[in-house]
């Protein structure tokens, strides 16, 4: 699953690594170390013009740019968009069927750059009463610097008692699947990321059928990731900063009382 990432790039440095425009209006949040369910996230978007109507131009080009959508998908027929906390993911392998999840997956991908994610590791032992050991945190990111691309859907929630004019709600969701390689040792589930030779297919909008793009990438590629024990200080969203991210050789007291279990939202 993905429950927590970081994302500390600016607009410019992703218009860069994802040849894409800036449609971020200014509102792209600040570096965020620890990007907890329903914040506001930059996301990579591909789309055909519209006219001054609002009309889609479908004989022009799509372009690609940055976009600002909150975590946590509301779909469109949603009554209340409170269910966004409870979509943060989408299974891969059973998104193409559910209703929340089967028309975004058609029509409106996306990807979202990260630079790395969280996982928490079940720990072994515990005390004589029965208590288990906490979970240890891990962050999962590349060894080069290079932004992860989550594969992602996104909805348009528009809210019938706003007044006309007013601008809807436009949210997201990780597609996960099955961890492979050394990440299973942290975690049953992960991300799906997104090769780069892979990006256009997603996001070309005029692609309805992507179920051959659901598959995670090779065990080669998860092999080189760096799997990195970090601070319990992140198990709290009120926690944030590079520090979040350094290596702890030992998971350091979780100095606020944390349950990790308060964000460990299933799997979809």
């Amino acid at each position: 699953m993905c429950g927590r990432y970081a994302a500390t790039k600016n607009p410019a440095a992703l218009m860069a690594e994802f040849d894409a425009v800036d449609g971020t209006e200014g509102h792209a949040p600040n570096a965020d170390y620890n990007v907890a369910p329903t914040k506001n996230v930059v996301t990579v978007v591909e789309r055909h013009p519209r006219d001054a109507e609002g009309n889609v131009l479908d004989e022009e080009p799509a372009v690609r740019s940055l976009r600002v959508m909150r975590w946590g998908l509301v779909p469109f027929w949603a009554k209340d968009p409170g269910v966004g906390s409870r979509m943060i993911n989408t299974r891969a392998e059973t998104a193409k069927e559910k209703p929340a999840f089967r028309k975004a997956l058609s029509r409106t991908r996306c990807l979202i750059p990260a630079d790395g994610w969280f996982e928490w590791k079940a720990a072994e032992g515990g005390d004589n009463k029965g208590k288990k050991a906490p979970k240890e945190p891990f962050y999962m990111t590349t060894r080069d610097g290079s932004s992860l691309a989550f594969a992602g859907i996104w909805e348009t929630w528009r809210d019938p008692n706003a007044e006309d004019g007013a601008p809807p709600l436009v949210t997201c969701s990780v597609i996960t699947t099955d961890a492979i390689g050394q990440l299973t040792d942290v975690h049953n589930r992960m991300p799906l990321v997104m090769a780069k030779a892979n990006w256009e297919q997603w996001l070309d909008p005029d692609r309805k059928d992507v179920a051959d793009l659901l598959t995670p990438r090779g065990v080669d590629w998860a092999d080189a990731l760096e799997l990195r024990p970090v601070s319990t200080r992140v198990n709290s969203v009120r926690n944030n900063g590079p520090e979040l991210v350094e290596k702890a050789e030992k998971p350091a007291p979780d100095l606020d009382g944390v349950n990790t279990a308060l964000f460990d939202v299933p799997n979809r």
